[in-house]
Order: structure tokens, then C-alpha cells, then sequence
């Protein structure tokens, strides 16, 4: 850009711009940066590729004269928006600025939002919002709220057209947090965001209960209890990081299939640690995360609610550089039994993977659906019938890899041939039965057992005998359920080939306007 120039009107531009980069005024910035908290184009400066944001409705100002609002009037009107690129890949972008009212979102705040939302649809790019507000502008009344609710349509419109990533940097309060709800992922930032629908004022007033703002909505809270947020990061710049990292795993749209990335990874590499993973005593547990880092493509795999409903663990990998979507019962926490909170954790994850293409791995070793009057009444047959609804209604290439356990109904709902996988594999470790050998023992032989002189031992004879027979991989190999029996060492260069041969798959569903998931 030239800077010799003296004509007014360009004088006059550049003026104009300088306004809308200083945002609320370089006191506000300063306290924005005094919180620990970046500007909101220093966030998407840090996000995107240098040099491609392309900002949008830079000198956009809201309507609204109640209240003194026809005096306060900042360009851009609290929102960044625009599009760039990440690894050289188009997305859509709106980032709040906390400097501008508090980041609240008017009429004209929102009209911005939906403009690249739009955007993002028409084009099949993904969208990213960088959180970073009040809630809704309090002056402008029923405008704002309509504005809330045209951004919310659109995040349910865009659901499975265009991933939907929601970076929360600083409050997100009542109405303000369902648009990220909506979305696909939500990153949260350690000590600096919260996420509620009331505040700890109208809490204490309701119900007199104490609670701090981190207590109540802070990203620890959120990623360990109530699973509203994917990702935790240790600071901003971590999370912007992080977004990085997870876009690379998916396609722009949902007609594409995902980036492809050449890998040194061998993809004949064996894994021989495989072989005395699994302990021989079916009681002991193993970590199925050391489990997948030998499987997948140079150790690397992003892992999402890690620490939510750890009994699962559920995230991203690749496997001969294609992008996988990895579900793992995990034995070091509650035996790897599903119950409500992991069946909902890994169903939304399945569910997501299917409506962008990305093909799903399944490790099993699940003794069963978690026991208990806590978690019946707490619905897991309606949580547990979510996931059973996910691996069906899902269509990529779906293949799974029986570990261990596969007792009950649990083997029903975690993929196997009868639900639709392409591909079932098994370990020789593989026990495939109505329930475990001990309680099959204790209901089949209970007469027996009673009448026996050493009950004990008689006991240990038959759970043995129903071990060989039952509880192995070859019943359910011999009735071709099961694909094939593999060494443990196998397993990648085994996912890797059935991956690519599934990579023409084709299949639909019957036509319908939607089904109708056990929310």
C-alpha cells in the first residue's frame, strides 16, 4: 500500500480502518491484555495463516438509540469476521471483541455472524468462532434475542454440512452458550472462560447456593463433569493450536472426504509389544491408549473428552495418512464398562465422524453395560440405545477389532458385523459371550453348584470348561461374525488394508426426512 498519498477519501479510509483495529480504545486493550487475554484479531492473526484473513463488514455499527447507544458507536460492532486459511486450507471465522460492549451481540453483531455462516455453507468450508462475550446486548431488547436465535438456526442448519468448531475465550453466559452447544467441538480455555445459563448471583438467589464462576462453568468443570466442553487447553494460544491440529483431521464439507497426509510410518510396520499387551488374567486392565499409539501413525493421536467418561476413550488418528476416528473401551477405568455418560460421549463422536466422512476403528473390550439403581434411573437404556442408533445409522467404512471382552449387550451396540461393520477382526484373547464366564457359570450350573461337595473347586472346573467353549473368538469366527482371527502384531498393517479397500464404500440409507435418536 502506498503511503504518499494525499487523497482525502483515502486519507479518510485508512482513518476509518485504524478506527475499527482499535476496537473499544488501546485502555480497553489494555485491559484485555491485562486478564490474560488476547484481542480478538490477535486471535486470529495466531489462528489462521499469516497473511490470508480476509475481514468482512469491517465498518458495520449498529441502529440502536435507546439507552445512549445513538453516542456509542465503535465500527465492526464487536465482531471480527472473515475467512483464511489453516495449513493452506479455507475456513470461516468470527472472532468477539471483548473491547466493544463487552463483546454483547446486537442486531448488526449478528447479521455479521450469519453473513459467514452463510458463507461457510454455500462454499463448504468449515466455521470457527472465537467466544468472547456478555451475552446479548441488553439495550437493544427482543433485537438482540432474535439475533441469538437466527445465529442458533444456522449452527443446526450447518450441523453435518460443515464442521463447527467454537473456541470459548472468555464468558459465554445464558443464551450465548447453545450456538456453541450446537457445534461439533468446543475448546475451552483454563481459568479464563466459563460456560452457564445463570450466574452465581441468580444462583445464590434461587437455590443459596455458593459457587465461584470457575466452580460453576470453568473449562475444568465443563471437560471432567458435564462434558459440555471437548477440549481444555492451558492457555489461549494452546487452544488456537489445538483448533489447528483438529481441522487437519477433517474435510472442508460434508462431501468431501478427509486431507489425506503422507506419512514415514510404515504402513506394514508391526507392532510385537501387541503380543503381551493384554494380560492373560481377564480381570486385569491394560491401557488402551498405549494400545492405540502403537496402531496408528507416528504415535500421534488427538484425543477428544479425554476427560469425560474416561471408561471410553474416542478421538483422532491417522492410519496410512488417511484420518480415522478411533473408539476404545478403556479397562483402566471401570473395567471399560459402558454407562450413561460414555455411551453419549462416544455416540456424538460416532455420529460426527459419520457425517464427515471419516472412518471409524473400533477396539473392543467391554465386559457391559455399567449395573446400578444410579444408572437405570439415570436412563442407560436411553443412553446406551444412543450409541446402538450411532454405529447403525452410520454408513463410512466401520471396523472393529475385538480385544478382549465382547459380553452382553455391550458387544451388540459397539459395532459388530450385525449392526453393519465392514470388517471384524479379533485377537485370540477374544471372549464373545452373553455375560462373563463366572456369572454364566452362576446361572447355568447354580443347581449343580449347590449340590457339589467342593463348590469352589467344582466352580473353577467349570468356568475353565465354559472358557474353551464359549469365551473365545472361534464360535462367533466359525459362524462368520467374525472376519478373521489375527496376531495382535498384525493389527495395523491389518486396519490399513481393510481401510483401503473400504475406501470405495458405498451404502445408503432408506429415505426418510430424519430418524428419530433416543435424545
Amino acid at each position: 500500500m502506498s503511503e504518499q498519498s494525499n487523497d482525502p477519501r483515502i486519507l479518510d479510509l485508512r482513518e476509518r480502518t485504524a478506527a475499527a483495529y482499535r476496537g473499544g480504545g488501546e485502555d480497553k486493550i489494555a485491559r484485555q491484555h491485562a486478564r490474560g487475554r488476547m484481542t480478538a484479531r490477535e486471535r486470529l492473526e495466531l489462528l489462521l495463516d499469516k497473511g490470508t484473513f480476509t475481514e468482512l463488514d469491517v465498518f458495520v455499527t449498529h441502529d440502536a438509540v435507546d439507552f445512549g447507544l445513538a453516542e456509542q458507536k465503535f465500527l465492526g460492532d464487536g465482531v471480527v469476521t472473515g475467512y483464511g486459511t489453516i495449513h493452506g486450507r479455507l475456513v470461516y471465522v468470527y472472532s468477539q471483541d471483548f473491547t466493544v460492549f463487552g463483546g454483547s451481540v446486537s442486531k448488526a453483531h449478528a447479521r455479521k455472524i450469519c453473513k459467514v455462516m452463510d458463507m461457510a455453507m454455500k462454499n463448504g468450508a468449515p466455521i470457527i468462532g472465537l467466544n468472547d462475550s456478555g451475552g446479548a446486548r441488553i439495550q437493544e431488547g427482543v433485537h438482540s434475542l432474535a439475533g441469538y436465535a437466527e445465529i442458533f438456526y444456522r449452527n443446526v442448519i450447518a450441523s453435518g454440512v460443515v464442521p463447527q468448531i467454537s473456541v470459548i475465550m472468555g464468558p459465554c453466559a445464558g443464551g450465548a452458550v447453545y450456538s456453541p452447544a450446537i457445534t461439533d467441538f468446543v475448546v475451552m480455555v483454563k481459568d479464563t472462560s466459563h460456560m452457564f445459563v445463570t450466574g452465581p448471583d441468580v444462583i445464590k438467589t434461587v437455590t443459596h447456593e455458593d459457587v465461584t464462576f470457575e466452580e460453576l462453568g470453568g473449562a475444568v468443570v465443563h471437560a471432567s463433569k458435564s462434558g459440555v466442553a471437548h477440549f481444555a487447553a492451558e492457555n489461549e494460544e494452546d487452544a488456537l493450536f489445538l483448533v489447528q491440529h483438529l481441522v487437519d483431521y477433517m474435510p472442508g464439507n460434508n462431501m468431501e472426504d478427509p486431507p489425506l497426509q503422507p506419512s514415514s510410518d510404515d504402513p506394514l510396520r508391526e507392532a510385537p509389544a501387541l503380543d503381551t499387551m493384554v494380560p492373560d488374567n481377564p480381570n486385569r486392565p491394560y491401557d488402551v491408549k498405549e494400545l492405540i499409539k502403537q496402531i496408528v501413525d507416528d504415535t500421534q493421536f488427538l484425543e477428544v473428552h479425554e476427560h469425560w467418561a474416561a471408561n471410553v476413550v474416542v478421538g483422532f488418528a491417522r492410519l496410512g495418512g488417511r484420518p480415522v476416528g478411533i473408539v476404545a473401551n478403556q479397562p483402566m477405568v471401570l473395567a471399560g464398562v459402558l454407562d450413561t455418560e460414555a455411551s453419549q460421549k462416544a455416540a456424538r463422536f460416532v455420529r460426527f465422524c459419520d457425517a464427515f466422512n471419516v472412518p471409524l476403528v473400533v477396539l473392543e473390550d467391554v465386559p457391559g453395560f455399567m449395573p446400578g439403581l444410579n444408572q437405570e434411573h439415570g436412563g442407560i437404556i436411553r443412553h446406551g440405545a444412543k450409541l446402538l442408533y450411532a454405529f447403525s445409522e452410520a454408513t463410512v467404512p466401520k471396523i472393529t477389532v475385538i480385544v478382549r471382552k465382547a459380553y452382553g449387550g455391550a458387544y451388540c451396540v459397539m459395532n459388530p458385523r450385525h449392526i453393519g461393520a465392514d470388517v471384524v477382526l479379533a485377537w485370540p484373547s477374544a471372549e464373545i459371550a452373553v455375560m462373563g464366564p463366572e456369572g454364566a457359570v452362576n446361572v447355568i450350573f447354580r443347581r449343580e453348584l449347590a449340590e457339589a461337595q467342593d463348590p469352589v473347586e467344582r466352580k473353577a472346573e467349570l468356568v475353565q470348561e465354559y472358557r474353551q467353549r464359549f469365551a473365545n473368538p472361534y464360535v462367533a469366527a466359525g459362524a462368520g461374525f467374525i472376519d478373521n482371527v489375527i496376531e495382535p502384531h498384525e493389527t495395523r498393517p491389518r486396519l490399513i488394508n481393510a481401510l483401503e479397500m473400504l475406501r470405495n464404500k458405498q451404502a445408503s440409507l432408506p429415505p426418510k426426512k430424519h430418524g428419530n435418536i433416543p435424545l
